[in-house]
């Protein structure tokens, strides 16, 4: 085993889960790791505390003049049920078949270790030519929620020209990616009463509304028979697709065919007129994440349920705003609710869509660094997911952000038998090098 793949593992066997306060000894444990390997290396690291788990934050000496770059990362990590389905220990990696196995392997500290190696190699060979500073979380999986106001508070001490970040994916094995948009994110939940309590079907079926069948009726009325999503005024902001991303993105080698083959579903179901990538990468949504009321045990128990709900969450493009949003479904579901139940729409969290320009002098930089690592021209996707603080890093510190995903498709993030292949690990610490020495060359702007 090599001695960065070694290192890998010892970072990877911290079972650093942010949202188990079971093991908040053990996210403490892993960033003091981080930190001492950041302090190892030359750098002058520093463990804040939050509310929460501790950021870290390391900077070489800055020189005026020089472009300040930030490298972001997380090293929490997401919990492993059902443990049973993994066929190795999560927190005891392994190599088999050319990838990593353990939570964590991608998502995302393999992806942001292989940014900490490269930093290592390119100041083995002298001074940087930027100025750098590393910032690693220990609370994205559950929402980031400290890291704002750590933003705010440091707002000078990390003011920065452009951002690194690989926790994104590539579009296919062996194919450079660069992301220059996310989709937002709003979410709500649907909550409906009827009855004071459960009631007999027979006695009562008939004569008053179930409260499921109200709910399958209001998640039904969320998109017409084309798969738009019909609630009034959902598209009103939504900024076109480009010419030259629908063309670009045409070429991109990720059709229905690979689609269907990464998700094991039968067929792609969505927005007319719309190719599967321009669905998943510019469109807006609506989807149920999750319904229930009533029996749900085995057998029959024939009750009217008191009480149902459903999870909903809408991914969101440039032009629309999560509160706008959530002003337009909540209006929909009570436009839409059956009489004789009382129904609620309690809000959840949102994050704003983000977009960045591609063709910048930093994308330019960054896709010549993909180009020079893997061989070949990268793809330019937006990215189907939300990332939020990419958004609060552009609105706090006013800088946009590279991302450079390193996921392969199927390494099953968040899931069991979570995998990073060990050919990315090597290519990410060859990518940072490259993107270091091309953002380094092209200096501070005035």
């Amino acid at each position: 085993m090599t001695p960065e793949l070694s290192q890998l593992f010892e970072f990877l066997r911290f079972p650093s889960i942010s949202t188990d306060s079971r093991h908040k000894g053990d996210v403490r444990a892993c960033a003091e790791w981080l930190d001492a390997k950041l302090t190892g290396m030359g750098l002058t690291s520093t463990i804040h505390e939050t509310a929460g788990h501790p950021i870290v934050v390391a900077r070489n000496q800055h020189v005026e003049g020089k472009l300040n770059l930030m490298i972001y990362g997380h090293y929490d990590v997401q919990p492993v049920d059902p443990v049973e389905l993994w066929a190795s220990p999560p927190f005891e990696p392994e190599i088999r078949d050319g990838k990593i196995y353990a939570r964590g392997a991608t998502d995302n500290k393999g992806q942001m270790f292989a940014h900490v190696l490269g930093v290592e190699k390119a100041l083995a060979d002298g001074e940087l030519p930027v100025n750098l500073t590393l910032l690693f979380e220990g609370e994205e999986e559950i929402g980031s929620k400290n890291l704002t106001p750590f933003l705010e508070a440091h707002r000078e001490e990390l003011a920065c020209d452009v951002i690194a970040v690989s926790d994104t994916g590539m579009v296919g094995p062996g194919i450079p990616t660069m992301g220059y948009g996310l989709r937002g994110i709003t979410c709500g939940e649907v909550i409906v009463t009827g009855p004071s309590s459960d009631l007999h079907s027979g006695v009562y079926g008939g004569s008053v509304m179930n409260p499921v069948t109200a709910v399958a009726r209001i998640v039904a009325s969320l998109h017409d028979a084309d798969e738009k999503v019909a609630i009034d005024g959902f598209y009103s902001d939504v900024a076109p697709l480009e010419d030259w991303e629908r063309e670009a993105w045409s070429k991109v080698p990720f059709g229905e065919k690979e689609y269907l083959a990464e998700t094991g579903a039968p067929a792609s179901v969505g927005e007319a007129g719309y190719t599967v990538a321009e669905r998943l990468w510019g469109r807006p949504t609506a989807e149920v994440n999750g319904i229930g009321g009533g029996y749900q045990g085995e057998g029959s128990k024939t009750v009217i349920a008191r009480e149902a709900m459903a999870k909903l969450s809408f991914r969101l493009v440039p032009g629309q705003d999560p509160d706008d949003i959530l002003d337009k479904v909540e209006a929909h579901v009570m436009a839409n609710a059956p009489k004789g139940v009382d129904v609620k729409f309690v809000r959840g969290h949102s994050g704003e869509p983000y977009l960045n320009d591609p063709h910048s002098d930093y994308g330019k930089a960054a896709q010549a660094s993909l180009a020079t690592t893997f061989g070949k021209e990268p793809v330019l996707i937006r990215e189907g997911g939300s990332i939020p603080i990419i958004n609060t890093f552009k609105t706090i510190l006013g800088a946009d952000s590279l991302m450079l995903g390193l996921a392969v498709p199927g390494c099953k993030i968040h899931a069991p038998n979570e995998s990073f292949n060990v050919e990315n690990f090597e290519a990410g610490i060859e990518l940072n090098q490259e993107l270091i020495r091309r953002l380094g060359a092209l200096g501070k702007k005035s």
